[in-house]
């Protein structure tokens, strides 16, 4: 997907002329700020999806989150979790071509919210997973400063004025009294409404982020009561892929190797088992053992492990089950995500049931249940959510909400990562070879070129957070 709309962009900074194929998003050729900030745009959600999707969801966060575990190459499912640097680098372009973006737009008061929505998301991917960092001096570097200053992530959160929550309130309010337009929209086609409600939706996530340091929830019950969060799945901030190279999931051209190192988990397999659960065909394939023996059936691996501890057990891998079709056989089968409709619902059932908002948790949660079967195309069973495993009925219901949110977020870059760190649910263990003493990571290691570069801000964010180590807990995260 990237590349062709890296090119798509490249071509249209270099000329503002109206041809047969640019007639729609080339409306006035005399106007060569609007062109650019639609292609800006387009260029943002292209790359910040699609790293969302595959490079941090498929290939880190779901060994992490026990989606997938590792046969051999990729340590982060034993905890070696590194620094991650090039998501943060290329994160802070993303947030420099936004601040061009809307320098580009003028007075167009559509592009400056839209743009700052897609700052405060990218922004809590960076406090989300690595702690304090660089917000208000952020993009600095554009203006000669290359040391920014490292905000504290209660301060990125929570800033009246300035902080995420404040900063989408805002962007929404804008957006419902503007009258501009945008175009490059590639996720919600220029819809004005589905941007406010994306931006309410992650308001009520990142307001259940933060509950656990908060003591007045009437923001988060004023949202729920709004009728302006996501409505439905057409509400999804998804960007679609195609099923055309480059444009595809990458995992659909990937290496058969690169594939083969992501297998069905124990934890995701005792689950959907327990469950009953028909969607584990869309996620999963059956080993090639059981499809062989005429008995398909799937078949997971405890995470964690060498490749010497597989082979010492003697553990066959072509009985353990792969990734299901629409993640390698169909190149459009998945879509880049930022924020699914069920996660909002789950979102809702957990403060419902745990009284920061009135409202019905179980209605909540079947809605949410019934919208990841609707999203994957798989037909719910009558009697699925009746089941005493599925069911709310006073016994261990929050678990049973978290854990339907958790199966929910697969893909959904480090969505999962972040709510098993909130709530510990599912309770996840170590592998038997992990790296980290048993303990599960919270957190990216700082890049390099921080200690190199910036210094003193780097180890005075390191020191206030107890040290640059994967075990340091964020602000939201503490007791």
């Amino acid at each position: 997907m990237k590349n062709i709309l890296i090119t798509i962009f490249a071509l249209a900074i270099t000329s503002v002329s109206c041809t047969d194929g640019f007639e729609e998003l080339n409306q006035n050729p005399n106007s060569p700020q609007n062109v650019g900030s639609q292609f800006l745009l387009t260029n943002v959600l292209s790359i910040s999806s699609d790293a969302n999707a595959y490079e941090q969801g498929f290939r880190l966060s779901n060994y992490l989150t026990h989606f997938a575990a590792s046969v051999e190459f990729e340590r982060i499912d034993r905890y070696e979790m590194g620094s991650n640097s090039g998501y943060w680098n290329s994160t802070y372009k993303l947030l420099s071509d936004i601040r061009s973006m809307q320098e580009l737009a003028g007075d167009n008061q559509a592009y400056m919210a839209v743009g700052n929505i897609m700052k405060s998301y990218l922004f809590s991917q960076l406090t989300d997973m690595w702690g304090d960092v660089p917000y208000t001096d952020a993009v600095a570097a554009l203006d000669g400063n290359y040391t920014p200053v490292y905000d504290s992530q209660e301060d990125i959160y929570m800033n009246p004025q300035t902080g995420i929550l404040a900063v989408l309130k805002a962007s929404a309010a804008t957006l419902e009294s503007t009258g501009d337009k945008i175009q490059g929209d590639i996720m919600f086609n220029g819809d004005l409404q589905k941007w406010v409600r994306f931006a309410n939706s992650l308001r009520f996530r990142y307001l259940l982020r933060a509950s656990n340091r908060l003591s007045d929830y009437s923001e988060m019950q004023a949202l729920a009561n709004s009728g302006k969060l996501m409505q439905s799945n057409a509400d999804n901030a998804v960007v679609a892929y195609l099923s055309s190279a480059p444009n595809q999931f990458p995992m659909a051209s990937a290496s058969l190797g690169l594939y083969q190192e992501h297998r069905m988990t124990q934890t995701v397999d005792s689950v959907l088992t327990l469950w009953n659960d028909p969607r584990v065909a869309a996620l999963y394939k059956p080993s090639q053992v059981s499809v062989n023996s005429g008995n398909p059936a799937y078949k997971g691996l405890q995470n964690g492990q060498s490749r010497e501890t597989i082979g010492t057990k003697g553990i066959d891998l072509n009985d353990v089950s792969l990734f299901g079709a629409i993640f390698r056989d169909v190149p459009n089968g998945v879509d880049a995500q930022y924020m699914q409709y069920a996660e909002l619902q789950f979102a809702l059932a957990e403060a419902a049931h745990k009284g920061y908002i009135s409202g019905d948790a179980e209605t909540y949660y079947q809605n949410g249940i019934t919208a990841s079967f609707d999203y994957y195309a798989v037909e719910l069973p009558a009697d699925y959510l009746t089941a005493d495993v599925i069911a709310l009925d006073g016994s261990e219901d929050l678990t049973k909400i978290l854990t339907q949110k958790w199966l929910s977020l697969i893909n959904v870059g480090h969505e999962a990562w972040f709510n098993i760190r909130r709530t510990g649910i599912p309770a996840l263990t170590a592998g038997p070879d992990n790296l980290n003493d048993g303990k599960y990571p919270v957190r990216y290691l700082y890049p390099e070129s921080e200690q190199a570069t910036n210094a003193a801000n780097y180890r005075a964010a390191a020191d206030g957070m107890g040290g640059d180590n994967i075990n340091s807990k964020g602000w939201w995260e503490k007791p």
